[in-house]
C-alpha cells in the first residue's frame, strides 16, 4: 500500500482556534491528545469520556480539568479521502447539540 495514507486530515474552524486560546493548559493538552488520536485513529473515539455520535457523521466527547466538563465536537467531512473538521471546543452549556 505504498503511497496510501491511512491517517486523517483534521481541520479546525476559526471559532475553535479562537476558543483554544482561552482554555486552561490541562484542557488544551487533552485537546491536543484527542486531535492526535483523531488524526491517527479516526473519528470513532469510544475511549474518551462521554463519547457518542450526534448524527450520522458527527461525534463528540468530554474533556475535563477537574471542574466543569468541556466538550469537543467534530464531523467527518469526507470519509473517502479522510477529512474531519473540529467545529466546537468549549463548555457543555454552550455546546451545539
Amino acid at each position: 500500500m505504498r503511497g496510501v495514507s491511512l491517517s486523517w486530515e483534521v481541520q479546525t474552524t476559526k471559532k475553535v482556534k479562537k476558543s483554544l486560546r482561552d482554555l486552561n493548559p490541562l484542557v488544551a493538552d487533552q485537546f491536543a491528545i484527542l486531535l492526535f488520536e483523531l488524526k491517527t485513529l479516526g473519528p470513532v473515539r469510544g475511549n474518551w469520556k462521554g463519547y457518542s455520535k450526534l448524527a450520522a457523521e458527527k461525534h463528540h466527547c468530554h474533556i475535563k480539568d477537574g471542574r466543569p466538563s468541556y466538550v469537543v465536537c467534530w464531523e467527518v467531512i469526507n470519509k473517502k479521502i479522510r477529512i474531519m473538521e473540529v467545529y466546537y471546543v468549549g463548555t457543555r452549556e454552550k455546546a451545539p447539540y
